[in-house]
C-alpha cells in the first residue's frame, strides 16, 4: 500500500473519531458532564412537549364550554387515531436507534440513508391509513360505543383528523431523526412554534372570531390541520437544508433500501406491536368505561387531557435516555450508558412526584378550568387524584422503557404492556366497574394497578443488564 493511501485512511479514521458525538466522549464519573448532556437532550424536548401538551389542555378547554357531547366525540376520535397511527411508532423507534448508534460511532452516511428511508415508507403509510379512516370514520366511532349523538358532532372533526394525519406523520418522522441526532432543539423550535399558532387558530375556529363563523369542534380540527401542514413543510425545509446534523437527500427517499428497512423494522415492529397492544387495551378501556355513561366519559376524557401534562416529562427524559444510551452503546461505552439511565431516571422521578402532588391536592382546581359541570369536575376528580398516586411509577416506566429501546431491546417492552394493559387494566376495569359496581374509583384503579405492575416489569429487565450486548 503507498504511503498516500495510508495517510488517506489515516485522516478518514481523524475525521471519523472527530464525528462521534459529544454524548459518547463524557467520563462516567464526570457527573456535572453527565448532567450537563442529560439536560441538553432533555431540556428542550421536556419544553417542547409541556408546551405541546398544554396547546392540548387549551384546546379542550375550548371544545369542554361546547358540552358533553363535543368532549366525548374529540374523546373518542382521539383513541381511534392513535390506534391507526401505532404503525408509525415501528419506523420512528427503528430510526432513532439507528440514528443514534450511527451517529454514535460517527457513520453519518447510515444515519442519513436510515432518516431517508424511514421518510419513504412513513408518506405511503400514512396515505393508506389516512384513506382507511375516511372511509369507515363512522363505523370506528360506533364501534367505540359512542351514541348517535356523539357520532354526529365528532364526524367532520374525525374526518379532518384523518387527513391530517398525511402532515402529522411525517413531522413525527422527521423529529425522530433529529432526536437520534441528538438533535432536541429543532423539534422544540417548529413544534412550539406550531402550538402557540394552533391555540390561537384553535380560539378563532371554534367560537367564530375575526368575522369568521363558530365552527365548534370542527374548528378545533381544522386549526390542528392547518398547523400540522405548517410543521410538516417546516421540517421538510430544514431536513433538505443541508445546514443540520443530518440531511435528506432526494437518493435516500427515491428508492427502497431493504437492508436498512429490514434493520429498522426488526428494532421497530416490537415497539409499533407494544402501541397496538396498549391502544387496543386502551380503547377496550374505554368502551368499559362507557357504560358508565357520558357523563362519565367525557369526564374520563378531560383526565386524560389532564394527565397527558405528565406524561411530557415522561415522554421527554425518555428520548434522552434512548438516544444517550444508543449513541453510547455504538461506541461501545456500556457504563456511561447505564450511568446516564440512573441519572436520567432520578432526576425524572423527582419530577413525578411533584407533579403528582399537584394533581392529588388541585384536582378539582384543574378540572373546574375545562367545565362548569359539577358531575363531570366530581367524577374526574376522584380519577385525577388516583392518577397523582401513580406520578413516579410511570415515568420510571417511561424512562426505562426508552433505555431499553434505545438498545435494541424492543421486545420486553411489548411483553409488559400486554400483561400490563389487557391481563390488569382491561380483566381489573370490568371487574371493578360492572362486578364490584365502583364506578369511576373502580375505572381508574384499573389503571393504577396497571401501571405499578409495569414499572416493576421493565425496571426487573433493566436490572439484568442484557441490553447492554444486544446488536443492532
Amino acid at each position: 500500500m503507498s504511503t498516500g493511501l495510508k495517510l488517506g485512511e489515516e485522516a478518514g479514521r481523524e475525521d471519523r473519531t472527530q464525528s462521534y458525538s459529544e454524548a459518547v466522549m463524557i467520563d462516567p464519573e464526570d457527573g456535572r458532564a453527565v448532567r450537563k448532556m442529560i439536560f441538553t437532550l432533555a431540556g428542550p424536548s421536556l419544553v417542547e412537549m409541556l408546551l405541546i401538551n398544554l396547546t392540548q389542555m387549551m384546546m379542550m378547554i375550548f371544545v369542554g364550554h361546547l358540552g358533553t357531547a363535543s368532549v366525548a366525540a374529540v374523546g373518542f376520535t382521539s383513541q381511534i387515531y392513535a390506534l391507526m397511527t401505532v404503525i408509525f411508532a415501528a419506523l420512528n423507534t427503528g430510526t432513532t436507534v439507528i440514528v443514534a448508534r450511527s451517529v454514535g460511532s460517527g457513520r453519518r452516511e447510515d444515519a442519513n440513508r436510515a432518516a431517508g428511508q424511514s421518510l419513504l415508507l412513513g408518506t405511503m403509510l400514512s396515505a393508506v391509513i389516512m384513506l382507511v379512516g375516511l372511509l369507515f370514520v363512522g363505523k370506528l366511532l360506533g364501534m367505540m360505543g359512542a351514541d348517535a349523538a356523539v357520532v354526529q358532532e365528532g364526524l367532520t372533526y374525525a374526518r379532518l383528523m384523518f387527513i391530517s394525519v398525511a402532515f402529522s406523520s411525517v413531522s413525527s418522522s422527521l423529529s425522530a431523526i433529529l432526536r437520534g441526532a441528538g438533535d432536541t432543539r429543532t423539534p422544540m423550535k417548529i413544534n412550539v412554534a406550531s402550538a402557540y399558532v394552533s391555540v390561537s387558530l384553535g380560539f378563532v375556529f371554534i367560537y367564530g372570531h375575526l368575522g369568521l363563523p363558530a365552527l365548534g369542534t370542527t374548528g378545533a380540527a381544522a386549526a390542528t390541520l392547518t398547523v400540522q401542514f405548517g410543521a410538516m413543510l417546516t421540517f421538510l425545509l430544514v431536513m433538505f437544508s443541508g445546514k443540520f446534523e443530518l440531511a435528506l437527500s432526494w437518493r435516500d427517499i427515491s428508492r427502497f433500501d431493504k437492508k436498512t428497512i429490514g434493520r429498522m423494522l426488526k428494532i421497530g415492529i416490537p415497539a409499533s406491536l407494544e402501541q397496538l397492544v396498549m391502544r387496543l387495551g386502551i380503547m377496550t378501556f374505554v368502551k368499559i368505561g362507557a357504560g358508565l355513561g357520558t357523563t362519565a366519559i367525557a369526564a374520563s376524557q378531560l383526565v386524560t387531557n389532564v394527565i397527558g401534562l405528565s406524561f411530557m416529562p415522561g415522554a421527554a427524559f425518555a428520548i434522552a435516555a434512548s438516544t444517550l444510551v444508543g449513541q453510547s452503546l455504538g461506541v461501545g461505552k456500556a457504563e456511561l450508558a447505564e450511568r446516564y439511565v440512573r441519572q436520567v431516571r432520578k432526576y425524572g422521578m423527582a419530577l413525578a412526584a411533584v407533579v403528582g402532588a399537584i394533581f392529588i391536592g388541585f384536582a378539582p382546581q384543574i378540572l373546574s378550568l375545562y367545565t362548569n359541570d359539577a358531575t363531570m369536575i366530581r367524577e374526574g376528580t376522584w380519577a385525577l387524584r388516583i392518577v397523582g398516586c401513580i406520578q413516579v411509577s410511570q415515568i420510571s416506566q417511561f424512562i426505562v422503557g426508552g433505555a431499553l429501546r434505545g438498545a435494541g431491546d424492543t421486545r420486553y417492552p411489548l411483553y409488559s404492556t400486554m400483561i400490563g394493559v389487557w391481563g390488569v387494566r382491561v380483566v381489573l376495569s370490568f371487574v371493578f366497574v360492572y362486578i364490584f359496581g365502583w364506578g369511576m374509583i373502580g375505572l381508574w384503579s384499573a389503571v393504577a394497578c396497571d401501571q405499578f405492575l409495569r414499572s416493576h416489569l421493565i425496571y426487573l429487565r433493566y436490572k439484568r443488564m442484557a441490553w447492554k450486548k444486544l446488536k443492532v
